[in-house]
Formats: C-alpha cells, sequence, structure tokens
C-alpha cells in the first residue's frame, strides 16, 4: 500500500470573542520549535496549516494528527486564542483581513481584488496526499478518481455559516473557495507533459501566477511523487478525517490497477460534474448527492457506501477495511460535522457555542 499523509488548516479565533484573529504569527513561533516545517502560514493572518508526514497506518496518522493538533493549540493558547476546525468562520469578522506579508500571497491579492476578499478570514480545507511513482501515474490517476471526489467532499462537508448566519449548505467553503481562480475539477489529461503544457498556458494568460497555483480537486504535487486530493473542508472530528484519509488511500490503491492497465477512465460531462460537487457541497451527508454513473440523484449516505464498496480491496490489502466501516456507522448516525454543528446552534442559538464544539483542543 502507498504511503499517505495528511494536510490541515485552521482557523485562530479570539479567545473571549470568538472572532477571527490575525494572529498566526506569534502561533508559527510558538509552534515552530516543536513541529518544525509541519506547521506552516497560510493565506490570511488568521490561519495555519499542519502536515503529517508520509505514514503507512491509519494509527499512525491519527498519532500524528494528534500530536499536530496538540501542539497548535498549545501555541495558540500562549498567543490569546483558539484553534478552530471548520471550513469557515462560524463568528464573522468586522471586516476583510489583508494577507500574509509574504511577496506570492501580496501578489495573488493584488491580481485577484475582490475575490480575496470574498474569503473573508479564510477558507480551511483539509486535503490527503497518497504516494505515487511519478506524475504520469498521477495525472492519469487524477482522470479516475474525480468521479468519486464529490462524495468525498459531501462526507467531510463542515462549513453551513456563512456571516454569522446558516448559509443553507453544508459547505460554505466550496461554495466560497470555487470563485478563486484555478479552482474545480481536474480536467482529463492523457500524461504529465499534457499536464505542464496545460498548467504553462494558464500561467502565460495570468488566470494562474504560478504552479502553486493550481487548486484542481485532484493534482500532482509540485513536491513530492503524490498525488493532492483536495476537496474536504477542515473537521474537528478526528474519526472524519481519518475516514477520509482512508478511503483516498483505499479507492487510489485500486484504481491504480486501472492506470498501470491503460483502462480509459469513465467519460462525465463537466457540467454533471459541476452539478455533483454544487449537490455534494449544499446537502453535505444529511440529503441527495449525485450518481455520476447514471446523472441521477441517490440518498449522498448510499453514495458513501458505494465509495467504500469500491475501494473495499485496497482497504483490505491495508488492514483498514472493519476500521473504516466502523467509523463510517459513527459518522453516519451523527451525520457529519456541518449537521453537528447546526445542532449545537440550534440548542441555544448561540455562534460561540458551534465556536467550543469545533476548537482543537
Amino acid at each position: 500500500m502507498p504511503t499517505f499523509g495528511v494536510e490541515e488548516e485552521f482557523l485562530l479565533v479570539d479567545r473571549e470573542t470568538c472572532v477571527p484573529s490575525p494572529c498566526a504569527s506569534m502561533v508559527l513561533k510558538n509552534a515552530g520549535d516543536v513541529l518544525g516545517d509541519q506547521v506552516q502560514a497560510e493565506l490570511f493572518p488568521t490561519q495555519v496549516e499542519t502536515c503529517t508526514r508520509p505514514v503507512r497506518t491509519l494509527d499512525e496518522l491519527r498519532k500524528d494528527l494528534v500530536r499536530l493538533r496538540s501542539a497548535v493549540a498549545a501555541a495558540a493558547a500562549e498567543s490569546g486564542c483558539l484553534v478552530v476546525a471548520s471550513g469557515t468562520a462560524v463568528v464573522p469578522a468586522s471586516g476583510p483581513f489583508e494577507v500574509t506579508g509574504s511577496s506570492r500571497y501580496l501578489r495573488m491579492a493584488a491580481e485577484f481584488g475582490a475575490v480575496t476578499d470574498e474569503l473573508g478570514s479564510g477558507v480551511c480545507g483539509c486535503h490527503v496526499h497518497v504516494a505515487v511513482s511519478c506524475r504520469d501515474e498521477a495525472v492519469r490517476l487524477g482522470n479516475h478518481v474525480r468521479l468519486w471526489l464529490p462524495t468525498v467532499g459531501a462526507l467531510a462537508a463542515n462549513s453551513p455559516f456563512r456571516n454569522g448566519s446558516d448559509s443553507g449548505y453544508a459547505s460554505w467553503r466550496a461554495m466560497s473557495w470555487s470563485q478563486w481562480p484555478g479552482v474545480g475539477p481536474a480536467p482529463m489529461l492523457p500524461d504529465a507533459a499534457a499536464y505542464d503544457a496545460l498548467v504553462d498556458s494558464l500561467i502565460a494568460s495570468g488566470f494562474m501566477l504560478d504552479r502553486g497555483g493550481i487548486y484542481w480537486y485532484a493534482r500532482p504535487s509540485e513536491h513530492c511523487p503524490t498525488l493532492e486530493v483536495r476537496v474536504a473542508d477542515v473537521n474537528c472530528d478526528l474519526d472524519i478525517v481519518v475516514l477520509v484519509a482512508a478511503l483516498v488511500r483505499g479507492l487510489v490503491a485500486v484504481l491504480l490497477a486501472a492506470v498501470r492497465m491503460e483502462e480509459s477512465a469513465p467519460a462525465v460531462p463537466d457540467r454533471l460534474l459541476q452539478a455533483a460537487h454544487w449537490r455534494a457541497a449544499r446537502d453535505g451527508l444529511a440529503g441527495l448527492g449525485v450518481d455520476l454513473a447514471t446523472g441521477r440523484t441517490r440518498p449522498a449516505v448510499e453514495l458513501v457506501e458505494a465509495l467504500i464498496d469500491r475501494a473495499a480491496p485496497g482497504l483490505e490489502a491495508a488492514g483498514d477495511l472493519d476500521t473504516v466501516r466502523g467509523l463510517w456507522q459513527r459518522v453516519r448516525a451523527q451525520r457529519g460535522g456541518a449537521a453537528r454543528q447546526r445542532a449545537v446552534y440550534r440548542r441555544r442559538g448561540d455562534l460561540r457555542d458551534v465556536v467550543d464544539a469545533v476548537t482543537v483542543r
């Protein structure tokens, strides 16, 4: 089985008001001595990102996630703020923030203008990396995996609030982030040469500023030999994070066989794929999703179960199948992160209760 790892983006909020707080520099300073390059700055000074080391087992993954979260939470406490695992801010900021002061981020803000402001205090995702042998393999895997990514997004949907109100979406992060240039389903491409040629053209057009600005939902990493899947919201519940990572790794292991046998990836109309991602963001686990095999809607939980079935040979090879089925039963019963946030809010109508429920400790 390939090694895999997880990147998590977190929001920093004031301990008293629960409003996003631009204290990333202090948190990074406090956490850096412990975590080194496993904690990094993000687009806004209200965010930090952690990244696990490559691991082989779910136990190793969970332990590294716990270690990273504990260290960042402790560093935030020293800085007078909290670390929140929600795709969007629960309590809104009073206005947009300036971006983190790196030359790259400043250039992005200048080029993309008000689209940057639309992100507010930042949106927070969870990205899964799975090791591959080469960039060609990563590109071809992306062609096969793209059909399953709306279901992964629905499973991880955890951002129902926008500007302090219920957005009506399970993942407002997905809707907000989709406005950013370069975000969306990856195109079908035959190999790394075609991928590189397209990316070079997009950079030349100004639509993307550099190769790091490729934010397709599945892409070859520019830094290491992995396929990066970047469609999930960050979640406070580690069971959801581990479940998503296990399913992505198991699915990649199964689809890798099809890639190496040079099987053609199923063709899906781009608009239908976009509709599936919209439906996943709208309903999360609590409603419907689009079955891309038929073009019709089905309960989202049935689509997750179909994903588990498809990934089952890979999960079994890794010894993860029973664990995944157990995690899924628990997550299904709670209906996912967005439903949990809404349930907490309904108790008293206080957004600070929601922030407490998604605070990393």
